[in-house]
């Protein structure tokens, strides 16, 4: 379940249209990374993935986050902490258009977290959130959480492993493309009424549906002593 798997050269992975993300925690703590995992969309599939360990700033591991996971601490002491992982990374972030999270707000926020501990500067890039792409390609499904959509696709899911975990989120967000018939990803957004997050130094903006930017703008009407409400 922890097996490590290198991250890809650039030049293996030259032509990606998407990397999907996925972090696994050691504790509340959102910097707290013990685990990523990737997967990279080329030409329609899942071409490369990839799975670090990584040893959290701090070692600090919750049992509750530890009987998730799987993870414990002897797994990676002696493992890089992640600015050694982040310097793989960002070249291929740097290389493709878009990143991909199931349930963004936490894999983003985890990203946001790492980079400001460790002083990193924070990338540029476009992504978006698989949750709210599975939410309106299949709306039936009783709910959207990754295990859910991943067998409604077939996917055969090691939930929580996070290399499977990414490769899961890019078969969604391929799946979904196929079946909107839109010639790419890009070109379905409009179908699903959604418009990609943004990251970039100082700024951060989610990714969200027409119904999220409807609720906030009429939040942003209220009186301010509404809105801590």
């Amino acid at each position: 379940m922890h097996q490590q798997i290198g991250i890809p050269s650039l030049t293996e992975t030259a032509g990606a249209t998407a990397i999907a993300l996925d972090f696994e925690t050691a504790s509340p703590s959102r910097g707290s990374i013990c685990s990523i995992g990737l997967a990279w969309i080329r030409d329609g599939q899942v071409s490369h993935v990839a799975h670090r360990l990584i040893r959290p700033h701090d070692m600090q591991f919750a049992p509750g986050y530890i009987a998730i996971h799987g993870i414990y601490p002897y797994h990676v002491e002696h493992e890089p902490e992640f600015p050694a992982i982040w310097d793989e990374l960002l070249p291929h972030l740097e290389a493709t258009p878009l990143l991909l999270a199931h349930n963004a707000p936490f894999d983003i926020g985890v990203l946001r977290e790492a980079l400001t501990h460790y002083g990193q500067p924070w990338p540029s890039l476009n992504y978006l959130c698989t949750v709210k792409i599975a939410r309106a390609a299949w709306p039936q499904l009783e709910n959207h959480k990754l295990n859910t959509v991943a067998a409604h696709i077939g996917f055969a899911l090691r939930h929580h492993a996070a290399d499977s975990d990414a490769a899961a989120c890019a078969s969604i967000a391929i799946r979904a493309t196929a079946e909107s018939e839109a010639p790419s990803m890009t070109d379905a957004l409009p179908r699903w009424s959604i418009r990609p997050g943004r990251l970039e130094p100082g700024y951060h903006e989610s990714c969200s549906t027409l119904s999220d930017r409807a609720s906030q703008r009429s939040r942003a009407r209220l009186p301010r002593w509404l809105r801590q409400i």
